[in-house]
């Protein structure tokens, strides 16, 4: 990765990303968001209306996670940092552990995403996902 410019909140970004590597859910994950954040995941090959999530939502969709992927993993390959901002460019792939439409268990998936995340009193208020999913 190039360098990561030294901010508390790209460190926060970055430690974030691990705890979703790891399936982290409940407490472990919503210790990174402020009580009334919101995800946006913009239309994308999984979702293709794209979602708009609240943090209990946040943490639905990652307990489901866990029962779809058997593992998963995020390569950072850009950040930058402004203010209460950072913008976050990584490779993801996850692991499918059951069948989803045509693809088998098995089956790599992988996705170029931006993220772009907001922070209030040093927790995550706002997060844009724009994620690229690699055909086949």
């Amino acid at each position: 990765m190039p360098d990561v410019p030294r901010h508390p909140h790209v460190e926060t970004a970055l430690r974030y990303h691990e705890a979703v590597a790891r399936f982290a859910t409940g407490e472990e994950l919503a210790r990174f968001f402020h009580e009334d954040a919101v995800h946006h995941e913009l239309p994308n090959a999984l979702f293709p209306e794209g979602v708009v999530r609240d943090l209990p939502a946040v943490l639905a969709a990652a307990e489901r996670g866990r029962d779809l992927l058997s593992e998963q993993r995020f390569e950072v390959t850009g950040v930058v940092a402004a203010g209460d901002r950072v913008a976050l460019e990584a490779v993801w792939s996850g692991t499918l552990a059951v069948p989803l439409g045509k693809l088998p268990a098995g089956h790599v998936l992988r996705a170029h995403i931006a993220t772009f995340l907001e922070f209030r009193d040093g927790r995550i208020i706002s997060q844009r996902n724009y994620d690229c999913y690699e055909s086949g």
